[in-house]
């Protein structure tokens, strides 16, 4: 079997030769503390480290050529050097101030969506989805993955997670409850955004997962309480699951930090229905699993923390999810990206360990 073989069997709860192979990618500062460590410097992206550890993606799963969000995107500028800081209009639109030295996260001094205004600039110079620059040479890409032996996905998009970007998460929430019109109009533009390019994408592919990005957690629940999740995007996730379902695209993998629970059961009433990276310090997958049986499917689960401790730890770590494993639905990928705590031995150890469990040795 090949991973685009193997992917749709674990994703449709049928029998592989073995569970595929992936993980989650590399933190920049991680590749550099690995570089030191042994790891030849000549790789220095996600790819290069998957195809040097024989990995079979999710980094080097290849999207269907289609832009869905920005485009163009705003062009990066340095508007003023303080010394150590710097003012960037970053390529969101905002205005942020970045340290020269240290990687952190940006204090943001102006979100680029503030007003009605700013949307309308948005909408109409980066959002316009009629653009035929946003559309690839689809089948081209597709056929030589599959060719390959890769699966492909098609770029579901956001409804909250952009806008969130956009506007800051205290700005959004004071929008939601003051001007909640304006905000299901722009999720109705995201929406109306992602059909289009599903119904011009899309004719005679085959396309094997649709990817969403939706950070809307944190680590004690959502950003957005669950009724208003219900009321304004589980109805357009709705729409748009069912127009990929008419394309023969019934995984739906929804990419989203912190603690999902509460909004997990809408996410599966509307056609999501694969939960990632489940991040093990705020989300329970053995929860998932026991409350929804095999109307759920997982990718992710292996906890980063205990991969940066010692062999023992990692060897419980994987031991803990092999009944998952064999049991299926479930591809096991660290729960974020691998941090530079992790040395390279002992990721090298958890590669090792993890494919006992799936059958590759």
């Amino acid at each position: 079997m090949n991973t685009r073989e193997r992917f749709y069997k674990v994703m449709h709860w049928q029998k592989p030769d073995r569970v595929p192979n992936m993980d989650f990618g590399y933190w920049e500062q991680t590749i550099t503390q690995w570089h030191k460590q042994g790891l030849p410097e000549n790789l220095k992206n996600d790819i290069d480290i998957e195809h040097y550890f024989g990995l079979e993606g999710t980094e080097s799963i290849p999207n269907v050529p289609v832009i869905n969000g920005l485009f163009p995107a705003f062009e990066q500028k340095i508007l003023e050097d303080k010394g150590n800081h710097q003012i960037v209009r970053d390529a969101e639109g905002n205005i942020v101030e970045i340290s020269k030295s240290a990687v952190s996260i940006p204090k943001y001094i102006r979100y680029g969506i503030e007003t009605r205004k700013d949307w309308e600039i948005y909408k109409n110079e980066h959002l316009d989805y009629t653009n035929p620059e946003r559309i690839g040479p689809v089948k081209k890409i597709v056929e030589e993955a599959h060719k390959n032996g890769l699966p492909v996905r098609f770029p579901a998009g956001s409804l909250y997670g952009w806008l969130r970007n956009w506007m800051g998460v205290e700005n959004l929430s004071i929008t939601i409850m003051t001007e909640r019109n304006w905000v299901e109009e722009m999720m109705e533009h995201l929406t109306e955004m992602t059909l289009y390019l599903i119904e011009k994408a899309l004719q005679d592919v085959e396309i094997d997962m649709a990817w969403w990005w939706e950070d809307m957690c944190y680590n004690h629940g959502p950003l957005i309480s669950p009724k208003i999740f219900e009321e304004l995007m589980v109805p357009r996730y709705k729409r748009i699951t069912k127009e990929l379902k008419k394309h023969n695209i019934d995984i739906n993998i929804l990419d989203c930090d912190g603690n999902i629970h509460q909004l997990v059961q809408g996410w599966l009433e509307s056609g999501i229905n694969c939960m990632f990276p489940i991040e093990v310090a705020h989300t329970d997958i053995f929860f998932l699993r026991e409350k929804y049986g095999k109307d759920i499917l997982l990718f992710g689960g292996v906890n980063k923390l205990e991969l940066a401790k010692n062999k023992d730890a990692i060897c419980r770590e994987i031991e803990r999810l092999a009944p998952l494993i064999k049991n299926g639905g479930y591809i096991p990928t660290v729960d974020h990206r691998v941090p530079p705590d992790v040395s390279l031995e002992n990721y090298i150890f958890y590669l090792e360990k993890k494919k006992e469990i799936l059958k590759l040795t």
